[in-house]
């Protein structure tokens, strides 16, 4: 079998671990006996388009070559223009400029790709430029069978601006897959019938996520209490404008350190705070993805206590890691806690309740074993054996295999 990937979540020299859950299942794929291509959809910036993203402490691509290696996986870039007047369009005046650009992206990879016998098509992300609307174009001028996955802000934030077209783009999919039950739910929210998809989650790798020596680190790391730690981006999306009152909640019922892994916009403004509180609370910025299990395992509680989220991976990584999680209603978070911690609704005081939740769990600690175990069932490899069957699904209704 021969699949060819199309994405708008992919790693470039700035961000190794951008799309990080795409290079995690190809990399166990190899190991089916699947061969691979994969094209990444790189927008080529204007200037106007970099100011407004430098203004809302965002990251801009910074991509000159043509292609990718990370760990012996090749990312091939194919670029569009964006400008503002495309964002305009498709913000403010909801039309559908995404077409004619997937058109031309699509005949560039046809003449890249139609020797190359792909038996299937997978898009990941239906983002402002949606890889899903290039693999529908391109199936038809292969005559092949095509899946998306829908992985969180691609169908939370960028599908209402395009409601018919991403519909369209989904009901025609061999299978459309979703990282959690929330975000297939959301989709059917904007006239999306599910009736061509499935529910399969992001992995963990359980080699890295284990439990290490959790007094050990936190005598390296200069802590020696109860430790209840964030790893995240620090920016609205994950509530962490809210954390200096989440964690002086907590300290003011149980004596507790404080541990952030992460960066962002928000930084600086919530270690400014954090201070002010007189909070105990060690700053490490961004690691490395290897790095973030030996901090994970410094910590009692994780919490997560964000605003939206696709399928949070951090949540199984901590499980992994024997660490029981605090996490908000929103998203897919609740189904990947499950019964390895505690979920918060949103309403009043929700910071309040949720620093008690946490405290519950210092208190009344869940079996470190079971959450490992847990955590062992969203292992990568059971995940890609789901997107193999998926494949074999799709081209069996299709008629058959190229290959």
């Amino acid at each position: 079998m021969k699949i060819l990937f199309i994405t708008n979540l992919f790693p470039f020299p700035q961000n190794l671990t951008s799309g990080i859950f795409i290079t995690k299942r190809i990399e166990i794929l190899r190991n089916f006996n699947v061969l691979f291509d994969i094209y990444g959809l790189v927008p080529v910036e204007s200037l106007g388009v970099k100011f407004l993203k430098k203004i809302l402490s965002e990251g801009n691509y910074k991509v000159t070559d043509s292609f990718f290696d990370i760990n012996g996986i090749k990312y091939k870039y194919e670029k569009f223009n964006r400008n503002l007047i495309d964002l305009f369009n498709l913000i403010i005046l909801k039309k559908n400029i995404q077409i004619k650009k997937s058109e031309k992206i699509a005949s560039s990879l046809f003449s890249k790709v139609k020797d190359e016998r792909f038996d299937v098509i997978h898009a990941h992300g239906m983002h402002s430029l949606p890889a899903g609307l290039v693999a529908k174009i391109l199936s038809e001028k292969l005559n092949i069978p095509y899946v998306v996955t829908g992985h969180g802000s691609d169908i939370n934030f960028i599908m209402p601006l395009a409601k018919e077209l991403y519909v369209d783009v989904l009901e025609n999919a061999a299978k459309v897959i979703f990282v959690s039950n929330a975000l297939l739910n959301k989709a059917k929210s904007f006239g999306y019938a599910g009736e061509n998809s499935i529910v399969i989650s992001n992995g963990i790798e359980p080699d890295i996520f284990k439990p290490l020596d959790k007094e050990k680190i936190k005598k390296e790391l200069g802590l020696s209490k109860k430790v209840v730690g964030f790893v995240g981006g620090l920016k609205k999306v994950k509530r962490a404008d809210k954390l200096p009152e989440i964690f002086s909640y907590i300290s003011s019922i149980y004596d507790t350190e404080f541990l952030v892994v992460g960066d962002g916009e928000l930084k600086e403004g919530i270690e400014n705070e954090c201070k002010k509180r007189n909070l105990q609370v060690k700053f490490v910025g961004n690691v490395s993805h290897e790095d973030v299990s030996y901090y994970m395992n410094a910590m009692d509680v994780m919490i997560l206590p964000s605003r939206n989220e696709g399928w949070p991976c951090v949540v199984l990584e901590a499980q992994g890691c024997e660490v029981a999680v605090v996490g908000s209603s929103n998203g897919g978070i609740p189904e990947a806690i499950g019964d390895g911690g505690i979920v918060v609704e949103e309403g009043e005081e929700f910071e309040k309740r949720f620093a008690q939740s946490v405290v519950k769990l210092l208190e009344d600690p869940i079996d470190e074993s079971y959450l490992r175990k847990r955590a062992l069932g969203f292992s990568w490899k059971s995940i890609v054996e789901k997107e193999v069957e998926v494949y074999n699904e799709a081209l069996n209704r299709f008629g058959g295999s190229n290959a």
